[in-house]
């Protein structure tokens, strides 16, 4: 019985959520967005292409399905490119001269965010070339 009550109260610690260490977590999260927009033209670029998506979305009026996966691939090639920005960070950190290594590094994860950006394009296409047909077709 004693053993039962030990376990549950372990649990109960675990499961406490620390405030004060979840605003700093979220401090932290939202200064490393903010480094990353200073430093990172493609992070800007990828940005303003996410809105103009939006724009599109809304004038177009996809559907709710449409939308769930918009917003994904948006998420997606956002995250893959802040990923990007933090493995180049951390390859400049480890390696401050040029080395084949770091460039390898660095041009994989440079790689993994095109490949995501181009599958994010072709999605697009996919969804939004029949509705923009569709709308040019009502204007004759």
């Amino acid at each position: 019985m004693e053993l039962e009550e030990k376990t549950r109260s372990k649990v109960k610690r675990k499961l406490r959520i620390d405030r004060k260490r979840l605003a700093y977590s979220f401090k932290y999260a939202f200064q490393g967005i903010k480094q990353s927009y200073k430093g990172e033209q493609n992070l800007k670029i990828h940005t303003f292409i996410a809105i103009l998506v939006i724009v599109f979305a809304f004038f177009l009026k996809i559907s709710f399905f449409e939308w769930v996966i918009v917003l994904v691939l948006i998420g997606l090639v956002l995250m893959a490119e802040f990923f990007n920005t933090a493995i180049e960070y951390t390859v400049d950190l480890a390696s401050p001269k040029i080395h084949p290594l770091a460039k390898a590094a660095k041009d994989t994860a440079s790689a993994g965010v095109l490949v995501i950006a181009i599958i994010s394009a072709i999605i697009g296409l996919l969804i939004f070339v029949p509705k923009i047909i569709e709308y040019l077709g009502g204007l004759q």
